[in-house]
């Protein structure tokens, strides 16, 4: 039985979610992981991205999923991603 449509997002919607959650979600770990680098040990933090690097990722790309506007979630994305470089060279 096929889905009703009303409740499929547009594909150019379906780009920006697989977009932002992908490449978005990677960019924010990345970022967030950086600016732990300042305030903790270098060696401890690249020790544990290996296994919360990916956990927060997985976690980003599942919230991109969920939300209902890839323009939005891609905004957010954005947002952290300045923050979290913001404070790495502000440290």
């Amino acid at each position: 039985m096929p889905a009703n449509k009303k409740y499929l997002s547009h594909p150019f919607q379906r780009f920006l979610k697989l977009t932002a959650g992908f490449f978005g979600g990677y960019f924010v770990m990345l970022y967030l992981h950086l600016c732990l680098t300042k305030m903790f040990d270098k060696t401890d933090i690249l020790i544990t991205t290996y296994v919360t690097g990916f956990i927060v990722w997985a976690i980003l790309l599942l919230v991109a999923f969920l939300s209902k506007n890839g323009w939005l979630i891609w905004g957010i994305y954005l947002l952290l991603i300045a923050l979290f470089y913001g404070i790495f060279l502000y440290l």
